[in-house]
């Protein structure tokens, strides 16, 4: 059909948290200059666009079949009928795009008449079922992965291997950034809370360390639906976060460039730590935030958050600033951590 019309009944679904803090809508914002790259292609001769936009279509949108027998039953030709009303307003439009928004927008921007684009479209009032259909197409295509990972919670769609092994981690990291009684609550940068300080990506490696091989891994329950037992895993994750922000008051809350304990460094080195003392406390189900503080507490004098130089031994020594984000620093700095731990566990 003639793109050009399809912003009168199709809207686009940004994501987006409302008052209540729940997920709602699941697209990017726009790519400008991508947008841009296609309406300048748009615009010169003979231009051709063979891939289908995907759209979703609430009920009020339906389907009438021609009369007559097809030769095959898997296909029925017929009309879709689209009510449409003038200066709709775009939350009242019963079309949505779930694939090709960039493409949309070029079409739309372009200086052009008009312009035809295939259309593959379901009707369906089930905001998870778009959300599905979202994820799936989109999965493989290079869009912002913070975006992906935060729309996972909200989905029951049967997802590919490397999204479903996120599912439960991006759970609890949405967990860990909404829960009011969180330490680490609005910290989390995500595309519905890009304020936060932390990055997303290190509170999902923290959280997978241990699921695979620490403190969280056995609160696993694969028989149940979630495939964990998610309470006591945030209680644990609340507790530990909560007594470091208490230990390292004055790093903690701090822009990545001024506190390394926010750095993703710092955070995930640190859930090695977590791991470690729930270890050596593992008489205990649950430890308490008071028994995490004391543990935590032998770190304060060899820690350098915030200034000054770490001492790793062996003549190795690096300012306060210059641990990054890299598997070997990450390594470094874990060893140095978890090496009280790892002695009093030896005695």
């Amino acid at each position: 059909m003639d793109g050009k019309l399809l912003q009168d009944f199709v809207t686009v679904s940004r994501v987006r948290r409302d008052d209540e803090q729940e997920l709602s809508g699941y697209q990017r914002p726009e790519a400008l200059a991508h947008i841009q790259e296609i309406r300048a292609y748009l615009e010169a001769p003979s231009p051709m666009i063979p891939n289908s936009i995907v759209l979703a279509f609430d009920s009020r949108v339906r389907f009438e079949p021609d009369k007559g027998k097809t030769a095959f039953p898997y296909v029925r030709t017929g009309t879709v009928v689209i009510p449409l009303a003038k200066d709709i307003s775009d939350s009242d439009k019963p079309g949505f795009v779930v694939d090709g928004q960039q493409r949309l927008a070029a079409i739309r921007d372009a200086d052009i008449s008009r312009f035809p684009i295939f259309v593959t479209a379901f009707i369906t009032n089930d905001v998870r079922q778009q959300t599905e259909q979202f994820i799936l197409v989109n999965s493989t295509k290079p869009l912002p992965k913070g975006l992906i990972y935060e729309l996972l919670p909200s989905t029951d769609a049967q997802l590919p291997s490397p999204l479903h092994r996120r599912k439960l981690p991006a759970l609890l990291m949405e967990r860990l950034n909404l829960d009011a009684d969180s330490p680490l609550a609005g910290r989390i940068r995500t595309t519905t809370n890009p304020t936060g300080t932390i990055k997303d990506n290190s509170i999902l490696k923290m959280i997978e360390n241990s699921l695979s091989d620490g403190v969280l891994f056995h609160f696993l329950r694969p028989q149940t639906a979630l495939g964990a037992d998610v309470a006591p895993m945030l209680e644990i994750l609340h507790h530990f976060w909560a007594a470091v922000a208490r230990v390292f008051h004055a790093a903690w809350g701090l822009p990545p460039k001024q506190s390394r304990l926010m750095h993703g460094a710092g955070i995930i080195s640190l859930g090695h730590v977590m791991d470690a003392i729930s270890y050596r406390l593992r008489n205990v189900s649950i430890p308490t935030e008071a028994q995490y503080i004391e543990e935590l507490m032998p770190l304060k004098a060899i820690t350098h958050w915030t200034g000054g130089s770490w001492n790793f031994g062996n003549g190795e020594r690096r300012k306060w600033n210059n641990l990054q984000n890299t598997p070997g620093d990450i390594e470094l700095l874990s060893k140095y951590l978890c090496a009280p731990y790892q002695k009093q566990a030896s005695k």
